[in-house]
Parts: C-alpha cells; structure tokens; sequence
C-alpha cells in the first residue's frame, strides 16, 4: 500500500508541474497583456501648454475626485509664532517678513491664494515673482511670455495683473478663485501623454548645476539615468526644496546643491558666495545683530534623500494606490500626512504593526524633535540679543563679527529642521544632529559675547532678566502680526536701520 501510493504521487508530479506551469504561463501573459495596455501612449488632445487644472477634470473624474479633498480645510489657519508652536520667531526673523505673518499651510489648491494675502506679501511693494514659482501651473507660460524676467517681476504692479487676466474666466468655480491655477495637474504631468515631467525650471538648473559624482552618491541617479520610480520624488522636489533668489541670474529660483543636498552641504554653497559681489548673501538682514541672516524653505526632499524611507518614494506615501469607485485603484491626489491615509501608506510595508503602533511612532520622533527645535531656538533668540548689547557696547568689531557668523550658522541649522514639515519624520538623525550644530554654534556665540561684555564690565546676570523680560513681551502680545515690534526695545534697540 505504501508503495503503491509512493508511486502513484511520483506519476502525479509531473502533471501537476505540466498543470501549474500552464496556468503560471497563462497569468504571465494576462500580466503582459495588461502592461501592454498600462504603457499604450496616452494622448489626451490638450494643449501642451495646458496650465488650468479644470481641463483635466472630466477626462480623469476618479483622479478629479481624489484631487478635490485637496480643498477640505482640515486645520484651521493659525500663525507659527503662536506661543504653542514657536513662540520665538518674531526674535529670530526680525527684519523680514516672516517675523510678521507666517501660517500653518493648507492644502495644495491654496497654495498660490494663500500666499497672495500673507502680510508678507502685501506688506512689501517690492516683492517679486519669484515666489511665485512654485505656486502656480502658470509659471512656465509666465516665462515663456517674459523670459528671465519672469522671475523679477514686481509681485504686485506686473505679475498678479497678468495672473488675473489669465485666471479670470475659471474664477469662483469649485476650486475657489485661483486653485485651478495653484499647485495642480500639469505641475507634475505632461497635459498630451500624462507623463511624469519636471515643469518647474528651478529643478532642471539646480540639477544641472550639480556635480554627477554627487548626484549619483546622495540622490543615487545622473540626468540620464532617471528612472519612473525618482520621478515620482523629483516631481515633489521642484517645490519641497530649500531655495534662494539668485541676484546674480535675474533672480532666478535656485537650489543651493552645488555642494550636495545635505544640510551641511547646502551651509557650505552659502558660505562659498555669500561675500562675493553680486552673490546672494540671504534673505534679509537682522534689526537686532545687523547679519545678513538665510532664512530656510522648506527641505523635505533633501532631508528624506538620506534619511531611513530614501528607497521608497514620496508619492508612495503621500500619494498611496487607492480603491475608489467600488473596484478601481489609483494613486491618491490628496496630498498631505500619510497619517491620514496609515493603513494604504504605512502598513503595505509594515504590515507587521497595527495602525496605532506606527502613528505613535511618528508622534514619538515628532515629540522629541520639536523639544529640540524649541531648545535651539530659545537658544538662538538669547544669543540674538548677546550680539545686540556686544554692537550696543562697540565691542571690538572683530569680535562682533565673529559672534555674527555663528549666530548666523546656529540659525541657519535649527531654521533649516524647522522648516521642513515633516517634524522631523523624515530623517530623525539627520534633524537631530542639524539642531546639536545649531545649539553648538549659538551657545558660542553667548559664550563669546559673555567673555567680551565682561571686559567692558557689562552685568551679565542684568543682562539676562532683560532678555527673558523682552522675550516674555514677545510671547504675551495677543496680536500676532504685532509680536516683533516687542522683540525691540530700548534694552536692545534697532541695529540696522542706524547703519
């Protein structure tokens, strides 16, 4: 019996593997068949050009809907200095229009209408263009009607009249008065063939002007060896980026990569041409040290390009594949915190832990992180006002310098974390260790004010009532748009505007 049944499992064998090679063969070709139809050439028959994001709408009804959650307003608009978030920018930005209005974002379709009504904005008749650059589908038409000089035109006398003119026929429809041509459609596609596309062409430069054997090192390509799976990072990455306004190429958006990507790498691009003539040397210069002083955007594409999730891509977490319609999947337009989409953008790959387990280890890291960012910055603001008595006392102008510059990189370091709005998820190490050199550089400064100062016999522990004192009136000042007029005073007067 036992024989008999051996053999007849060993005849058994080769029939089921003839069986299951059949209908493995039959599957390869369905796959085939399918990614055959999947890369058949798309042509939607729009304009190549097509900037407004309502063309789009009835030819993709399932991506439009997705797209639409955009417009939810999930958070309410509240300004980062308020005193539960961090209450010490209208020190540590004073002089530029940050220090007056600067607000918790909201979805992509607002990003452009926001930006217009931030006091900012409408505070300064000298704002330019280039700030538009990454908030509208219209940018590349911007340039190709001005050239270059789309990037410096005046925000206010030139673009927006133009902007409207182009905008006004879709005005007040469902994506409010300029979401149809905010971050949108053709910002990341191809309007003919629906292709991932770099359209934006501060990236392309910035790429361009990178070092290959650095490209491929740190983002792990060269400009010819993109592949699908970078392009769906990269088109992120023509607005998630530090960037400067280049006074030496008509203003244009410019990344600061020349050196890398990295934190330190981008530091060591500034400090190369910030005393150059001619070079940009930062966005504004402090009322209360009188330094030029870089104030940092929004780096979430150079921080997640070294930190633990670089191998994965920005969509596939911020764009996860969804079912919509009862059977159909595409990928997410809605763009925001993979937190609020955790099951399809978390546990496909860390299926081995619950939905709660993996939000409390993002709210873990973000914790930490922002108690490191608070402590840097309290740091920062106390070296600020050092600096200020140093200048107040005419310390040797040497040493004013010296306590400037690192005052500058402290900055520079803890801005550079806290700007990026990951709260340091996408690379805690790297965040972390880019507040420990801020920290460094300011207690420096404090360290080298106090040694300079005592000289001169200034009351150190006077000084410091004062400084808590005057940063106290910051965070108690109900207006928010009024906190850095109580960041001077007549302990610590206005530095620049008497030079």
């Amino acid at each position: 019996m036992k024989g008999m049944k051996k053999m007849g499992s060993n005849h058994k064998k080769p029939l089921l593997l003839m069986v299951l090679s059949f209908l493995l063969m039959l599957a390869l070709v369905g796959c085939a068949s399918s990614q055959a139809k999947e890369k058949e050439p798309i042509n939607t028959g729009l304009d190549p050009a097509e900037w407004n994001s309502y063309a789009f709408k009835d030819k993709y009804p399932l991506h439009w809907e997705s797209f639409m959650k955009n417009m939810v307003n999930e958070k309410e608009v509240k300004p980062k200095n308020d005193p539960s978030i961090e209450p010490y920018l209208p020190i540590l930005w004073n002089g530029f229009g940050f220090a007056v209005e600067y607000n918790l974002t909201r979805g992509h379709t607002y990003a452009f209408e926001d930006q217009m009504v931030v006091r900012r904005i409408t505070g300064n008749p000298n704002a330019i263009s280039a700030c538009m650059s990454c908030k509208t589908t219209l940018f590349p038409k911007m340039m190709e009607e001005f050239g270059d000089q789309a990037f410096k035109l005046n925000y206010h006398e030139e673009a927006m009249p133009w902007i409207d003119k182009m905008t006004a026929p879709d005005k007040d429809r469902e994506l409010g008065t300029y979401g149809h041509a905010s971050v949108g459609c053709s910002t990341c596609h191809d309007p003919v063939t629906m292709d991932l596309r770099i359209a934006m062409p501060q990236l392309t430069l910035s790429l361009e002007n990178m070092d290959p054997e650095i490209m491929q090192r740190q983002l792990g390509f060269t400009l010819d060896t993109i592949t699908q799976h970078d392009m769906r990072s990269l088109v992120c990455a023509q607005c998630h980026v530090e960037y400067y306004f280049d006074p030496a190429n008509n203003a244009h958006t410019t990344f600061p990569w020349t050196e890398g990507v990295r934190m330190e790498n981008m530091w060591d691009h500034y400090e190369e041409i910030w005393e150059k003539d001619g070079e940009f040397q930062g966005e504004y210069v402090s009322r209360l040290t009188n330094q030029p002083i870089l104030k940092a955007q929004h780096p979430e594409y150079e921080l997640w390009s070294y930190g633990p999730h670089q191998t994965v891509s920005c969509a596939d977490c911020h764009m996860p594949y969804q079912r919509v319609d009862g059977k159909k999947k595409i990928s997410s337009h809605r763009w925001g915190s993979p937190m609020k989409t955790a099951e399809e953008s978390c546990r496909t790959c860390h299926a081995d832990k619950s939905e709660t387990e993996l939000k409390d280890r993002v709210k873990d890291i973000q914790t930490v992180h922002k108690s490191a960012l608070l402590e840097a910055q309290d740091i920062g603001a106390t070296a600020t006002y050092y600096v200020n008595r140093m200048i107040t006392r005419q310390v040797d102008e040497a040493k004013i310098k010296e306590a400037q510059y690192l005052l500058r990189e402290g900055q520079w370091f803890w801005d550079i974390i806290a700007a990026e709005n990951s709260k340091g998820f996408h690379n805690p190490q790297g965040a972390m260790e880019s507040f420990r050199r801020s920290i460094k550089a300011s207690s420096q400064a404090i360290e080298l004010a106090t040694i300079e100062l005592m000289k001169l016999g200034e009351d150190i522990d006077e000084l410091k009532k004062q400084i808590e004192i005057t940063k106290q009136n910051v965070v108690n000042e109900t207006v928010s748009h009024e906190k850095h007029l109580q960041a001077i005073n007549e302990w610590f007067p206005n530095h620049r505007d008497k030079q």
